[in-house]
């Protein structure tokens, strides 16, 4: 047995030896990208890296993985051979469809598809994390579960896992993300409502085709489509206070089939972030007046489709100070960053809504090395030099829930 100290000494220890292969797990994955529920090739390697450290795994939701670090503390079962306590930390292993254009030297070799939001670094640091704790398992005082979760870029992955079984028995649960807009090095892990409601919608419109010197002839959808894109954006700026965070983002816009043809059907897509709940149930119906009004204008119909997705993602305040007291004893209470939350959108509010936890933001962001831009953008980069810290806390907090008394 050692004191917190020199538990927290030996993890810094375990981390710095390991710091090499972490990286080098960080350029692998970023390098070799798959879609989200297309995470075939990333999780076998995970596979592998588990099998080769001796943890055991089981592969489930096609390409999630659960894997189980047992503790061999005194205390850490009891006589009928139940844990005393089990907590799981969760990575999220697929990519996005975006070319990338960083021009490193691990750049993605998969054109097209590219690791933009940091979830090669969760691979990487949960399997850091991983070396660490097995080599502290007389330190572990019941069970830590490992869950790498496929499709967190659509919404699905979370709620596959915990149909899977990802979250029986567990007591608690951490999640990290590597965060461009906090200062490398830096961590927050604040209580309470962190990110936002995260739905999407389509809307599909119909016009009339016509040649493209006789636009009198018919009915441009593609002219509609444009008119919405606009359109949506009063309700952010006309339609809801601006005490009341609201994003409304078009991220695809299709139509036309030909430069001569005047386009007879068009569509969009998008993603709607609130804050509040009441403001998230009234979104679907004012985006439905606005888009029926607006394809009435011009002549055209429009059919909105609202798909609700994860819903805030809330800290446990426990579990919450918790990490803060994890981070200090790591890196001092001045690693703690002031950060308020982000109109993103994460499913891990899906394990959040079950038991308690923390989902903590690992700041990356350093000018020297271009590394501003932000989550999903084709130039995103990362200073590197976090990625032991992550695995360092999410192996302190493991140590840390684990001994506190149940």
């Amino acid at each position: 047995m050692g004191t917190e100290q020199q538990i927290t000494e030996r993890i810094k220890e375990l981390a710095a030896a390991t710091e090499e292969t972490i990286i080098a797990d960080r350029r692998y994955f970023h390098a070799h990208p798959e879609l989200s529920s297309k995470e075939v090739s990333t999780a076998g390697t995970i596979c592998a890296r588990l099998a080769r450290m001796g943890i055991p795994y089981e592969r489930v939701a096609k390409t999630g993985i659960i894997a189980t670090i047992a503790g061999t503390a005194d205390d850490a079962y009891d006589a009928q051979g139940n844990p005393k306590k089990r907590v799981a930390l969760r990575a999220d292993i697929d990519a996005l469809p975006v070319l990338e254009r960083t021009g490193l030297p691990y750049e993605s070799k998969n054109t097209g598809v590219m690791h933009a939001c940091g979830h090669d670094c969760h691979i990487a640091m949960l399997l850091g994390a991983a070396r660490i704790l097995m080599q502290m398992r007389d330190q572990i005082h019941g069970e830590v579960r490992l869950i790498f979760q496929p499709a967190e870029e659509i919404s699905i992955g979370s709620r596959m896992m915990i149909k899977a079984g990802a979250l029986d028995g567990v007591d608690g649960i951490f999640g990290m993300h590597i965060w461009s807009e906090i200062e490398a090095g830096l961590i927050s892990a604040d209580p309470g409502q962190r990110m936002a409601n995260t739905d999407w919608f389509r809307v599909d419109i119909e016009g009339v085709s016509a040649h493209g010197s006789m636009p009198h002839k018919g009915v441009d959808a593609v002219v509609v489509a444009a008119e919405l894109v606009v359109a949506l954006q009063v309700l952010v700026s006309r339609d809801i206070s601006p005490f009341e965070p609201l994003v409304v983002t078009v991220g695809e816009v299709h139509g036309g089939e030909a430069r001569n043809i005047m386009a007879g059907s068009a569509y969009l897509t998008g993603t709607v972030r609130t804050w509040s709940k009441k403001t998230r149930e009234a979104m679907p119906d004012r985006l439905r007046r606005l888009i029926d009004r607006s394809a009435k204008a011009f002549g055209a119909t429009a059919k909105l489709t609202y798909e609700a997705g994860n819903a805030g993602l809330f800290n446990d305040k426990e579990s919450a100070e918790l990490a803060q007291k994890s981070v200090k004893k790591l890196f001092g209470e001045e690693a703690l960053a002031d950060y308020r939350g982000t109109l993103a959108g994460e499913d891990f509010a899906e394990y959040l809504d079950r038991v308690p936890g923390a989902f903590v933001f690992l700041g990356c962001r350093n000018p020297k090395m271009d590394a501003v831009h932000a989550q999903h953008s084709c130039y995103y980069r990362i200073d590197e030099s976090v990625l032991a810290k992550g695995s360092m806390l999410s192996a302190q907090y493991a140590v840390d829930f684990l001994s506190e008394a149940q």
